[in-house]
């Protein structure tokens, strides 16, 4: 029979060495949920979503991602802990023993791309092991028309083998059984011994980090994005847990993403990707209404545990802390139907600021701009520990570090030009402490926050008068509407105002030793950008 044969013949994965088996392409979401629950890989909640259990990782494991040392990346990558090398020649037995794993299996291909700006659209093909990984893939990379797939030529590939655990990590240059490694030159993305779906849209994230700044004038950024209704785009950068997702959705603004985006030269904001992979933890349809309606069938959750009657339990973090639901973007209702949009106006770099000490909202100079978003800081609240009660500083530069193949300051100096050939304000917002640090104020409300956001948008704040926080170099609006005037500067919060610059002081220092290592690279303005005052300068004057 012709027809058969010509389907062999297209759908067989002999060009990639993988022989034999089953190889299921492109299946609806339908079907691979079917076959994940069929295979005992998973189950449906009360609404029929699918949830399944990542197994061993139930995160990212920075310390097993590598990038292959070669001509290509050897001079751009800014190699370290971050950034792992591992030659060409363990890639390519690392690819060559995943290719022997999965031949003979049942496996799943699918086709589909990443960036929604035409221009810069790349494909991806992605062989999976399980059925459910290959969902995920669905929900998150771009969608495929069917005339599109038919002559689908890749890109990159992904090769996701969860099951393969390499027998010898030492003789292959990597540290453990689980690996995450990007081939530039083959343009190959291997993962191998973890089923945590992150691995491979950040992978992919990664990939672009590097390609998308040195090939095409693109700066890539780990923020969400969204579009007024006069076509003005705002830009939300911010580390897990300060408030990106939470902010970006807004009922008067259509979303373009909440994650990856590109900032092109003439000055388009693009999502890298077609889903949200959002965290449950503690999930309520009070607190993010968008995020728990787009749950349902065709939606995947990860590693969550389940109540007697089959509803998740989101309160539950005995599995992880990190617990996840991806979905398309589709299941959002006020999107940005291209996914991308002109005319960035504003840039917000989010912070949760446990010490209680930056002010809830001001305006940066375009120094303090690559400053801060170099930095990448936020706090992490302590452990539960009985007696811990001092929170930790966090620095992850660019807000993205783990990503982030080049020098920081690469993309710092990028921001910084961007901003100015656009005209944009940019804005740190503190979504942490006032009134002292945490365990003695409380945090800022968040009707606060999305008041002080929505005046910027609104302009409310253009013509009102700033005041100089004098320990960080900040400027800070004297007046902002739907904002109580007293807490717009932290001091006046603090029951001890010596007990506020102590504290303030401690958080300068800290960003001056994590900005030690990037001065070598900066230039003088952005260094300017930092806090006017280190522990080691007095401060007789302002008394």
């Amino acid at each position: 029979m012709k027809t058969s044969d010509t389907l062999l013949k297209d759908t067989s994965l002999e060009q990639y060495g993988i022989t034999a088996g089953i190889v299921n392409w492109n299946l609806a979401p339908e079907e691979l949920q079917k076959i994940t629950i069929e295979k005992g890989m998973g189950r449906e909640t009360s609404n029929g979503t699918l949830a399944i259990n990542t197994g061993k990782f139930t995160g990212r494991s920075p310390q097993d991602r590598f990038i292959v040392k070669d001509d290509y990346t050897a001079d751009k990558v800014w190699w370290g802990k971050t950034n792992k090398a591992v030659t060409p020649e363990n890639f390519d037995r690392l690819q060559n023993e995943i290719i022997s794993y999965l031949s003979g299996k049942e496996i799943y291909a699918r086709d589909g791309y990443v960036c929604a700006e035409p221009e810069y659209r790349t494909q991806i093909r992605t062989i999976t092991e399980y059925p459910w990984s290959n969902l995920f893939v669905y929900n998150m990379f771009l969608r495929p028309s069917a005339k599109e797939l038919e002559n689908f030529k890749e890109d990159w590939l992904i090769l996701c083998a969860p099951g393969y655990e390499c027998p010898d990590p030492k003789g292959y240059g990597i540290r453990q059984g689980n690996f995450s490694i990007l081939n530039f030159t083959k343009k190959i993305a291997l993962v191998g011994g973890s089923a945590y779906t992150g691995e491979m849209k950040k992978g992919i994230f990664s990939a672009l980090n590097l390609i998308l700044p040195t090939e095409k004038n693109v700066l890539p950024m780990h923020c969400s994005a969204n579009v007024g209704k006069k076509g003005d785009t705002a830009i939300f950068f911010g580390l897990s847990g300060t408030g990106k997702t939470t902010l970006s959705a807004d009922p008067d603004r259509k979303l373009i993403g909440d994650d990856e985006h590109g900032w092109t030269a003439d000055n388009t904001i693009f999502n890298f990707e077609g889903g949200c992979y959002a965290k449950v933890i503690d999930l309520t349809e009070e607190k993010e209404p968008d995020i728990y309606r787009a749950i349902r069938p065709g939606a995947l959750l990860e590693n969550v545990v389940f109540k007697d009657n089959g509803e998740p339990d989101y309160e539950d973090s005995s599995i992880t802390q990190n617990t996840r639901v991806s979905y398309p973007i589709y299941h959002i209702e006020n999107i940005q139907e291209t996914l991308y949009a002109n005319n960035p106006k504003h840039v917000f770099f989010l912070t949760c600021d446990a010490f209680g000490v930056l002010p809830p909202v001001s305006k940066l100079t375009p120094g303090q701009a690559a400053y801060h978003f170099i930095s990448g800081y936020t706090a992490k609240v302590a452990g539960t520990e009985a007696g811990i009660t001092e929170p930790v500083p966090s620095f992850s530069a660019c807000f993205g570090e783990p990503f982030m193949p080049l020098h920081p300051t690469v993309y710092g100096e990028m921001l910084s030009k961007k901003m100015q050939e656009a005209g944009v304000n940019v804005w740190l917002i503190n979504t942490g402490w006032s009134g002292g640090p945490y365990g003695i104020g409380s945090r800022i409300k968040l009707k606060y926050t999305r008041a002080m956001i929505t005046a910027i948008l609104n302009g409310d704040l253009d013509g009102v008068d700033y005041e100089q926080n004098f320990i960080f170099g900040l400027f800070m609006p004297k007046y902002c509407p739907g904002v109580p005037t007293e807490i717009l500067d932290p001091m006046n919060t603090w029951l001890q105002k010596g007990a506020y610059i102590g504290k303030a002081i401690q958080l300068a220092h800290s960003f001056h030793l994590n900005f030690e290592k990037f001065t070598q690279q900066a230039s003088q303005q952005i260094i300017e950008g930092g806090p006017l005052i280190d522990e080691h300068h007095h401060l007789h004057e302002h008394f």
